[in-house]
């Protein structure tokens, strides 16, 4: 059964085995939830309520991601999540000799900007991936922030 993360008018489902942390950030809040030992999946999805633009949000990420892992591939994408085109990155790095993926997703509502990273490494990739696009797929938005962007 999975648990269900459901504040700030967001929700998303996650397995009840993943460690949820919740915080409040400067402009706003994040939540994250992490995969067992060895624990290298997770997914961050963090809210910001001064709505800064998507394109803004995503170079942000990759300019923080690039201050640790310089050598990184990075290609254009697109996701539907919660009913919305989200713009952004697939990325691969290497750290620690392992592969890792990561996918950075944003939208934007008529109150906030929405960020969605995701990443594991490869000793758990088969395992953890499918998790992490089901997690992506179940985020829904509350009325209240279902429309605009």
């Amino acid at each position: 059964m999975p648990a269900i993360f459901a504040k700030h008018g967001l929700q998303f489902a996650y397995p009840e085995n993943w460690t949820l942390d919740e915080r409040e950030l400067e402009d706003g809040w994040s939540v994250a939830v992490q995969s067992p030992s060895p624990g290298t999946a997770f997914l961050l999805l963090s809210v910001h309520p001064g709505r800064p633009a998507v394109q803004e949000v995503l170079d942000a990420t990759v300019r923080a991601l690039r201050e640790d892992y310089v050598e990184l591939d990075a290609s254009p994408a697109e996701e539907q999540i919660a009913g919305r085109c989200a713009r952004g990155l697939n990325i691969q790095f290497i750290s620690l000799d392992l592969v890792n993926n990561c996918w950075i997703r944003s939208f934007r509502t008529k109150q906030e900007t929405v960020l969605i990273m995701c990443q594991v490494s490869d000793i758990e990739a088969d395992l953890a991936e499918p998790v992490m696009r089901a997690m992506r797929a179940s985020i829904q938005l509350a009325s209240r922030s279902s429309a605009g962007g």
